[in-house]
């Protein structure tokens, strides 16, 4: 009985730490690199990172997927992006329903 409880103890342990480390990434992907906009910024909206550096070829654009999106209506035209709000909306991924947070 013991070694069964130090178990499941061992494993609500680890769970918990893979929960607290999930929840730090909270926008599910990293910020966009190797472009030159220096000023990447989450969009609650559409839960995308936005770049807001308009001395950047990327101002103005929206960044999901690993694209980028140079109007907010291509990036929600988009399949993929599409795909993310419908599995964002039925709770895939998300700590809550309602919203991107950030």
């Amino acid at each position: 009985m013991k070694k069964t409880k130090k178990m499941m103890t061992g494993a609500l342990a680890a769970a918990a730490l893979v929960t607290l480390t999930a929840c730090g990434e909270e926008r599910g992907y990293a910020e966009p690199t190797g472009t030159d906009c220096d000023d990447w910024d989450w969009d609650k909206e559409t839960g995308t990172y936005y770049c807001d550096d308009n001395d950047s070829t990327y101002a103005r654009s929206y960044y999901h997927g690993g694209k980028y999106y140079g109007t907010k209506t291509s990036l929600q035209k988009s399949a993929d992006y599409k795909t993310y709000v419908s599995n964002y909306k039925s709770g895939i991924g998300s700590g809550s329903k309602g919203g991107f947070g950030g």
